[in-house]
């Protein structure tokens, strides 16, 4: 940018309009790619709690049925079951737990973004005055 007497007031607002536009693609980009990043860690945290939640059920099936006829031999049938479906209920919802504990972390606000917006306010003030 020039210095000087020598420019126009309208040549002034002409060049602090066109960097002001720059400057507004450019922060729609960051934001763009910041909500990007943080919806990539929530997929993961999400794939996390699924994972969780498969190798609960299918990891564990064959477990129950052992668990379940062991246990069986000293009690009820039914109550069998109910202790091994009980134990298995409750490690299932620690690692769902653990995967929405992990979501919860993830800020869905582009906090970069919004930062340097603030950044952008500070200096399109100090151009005008």
């Amino acid at each position: 940018m020039e210095r000087g007497d020598d420019r126009s007031l309208g040549d002034l607002f002409s060049e602090l309009s066109r960097q002001t536009s720059t400057l507004v693609r450019q922060e729609i980009a960051l934001a763009k790619a910041e909500m990007s990043q943080k919806a990539s860690q929530a997929g993961k945290d999400a794939g996390m709690v699924g994972a969780g939640g498969a190798i609960a059920y299918a990891g564990f099936l064959a477990i129950v049925a052992a668990a379940v006829l062991l246990l069986g031999k000293a009690v009820d049938w039914w109550l069998a079951a109910l202790i091994v479906g009980v134990l298995v209920a409750i490690i299932g919802g620690i690692l769902i737990k653990m995967g929405l504990d992990q979501l919860k972390q993830t800020s869905p606000a582009p906090e970069q973004t919004i930062e340097t917006l603030k950044e952008d306010k500070e200096w399109a003030k100090r151009q005008v005055s």
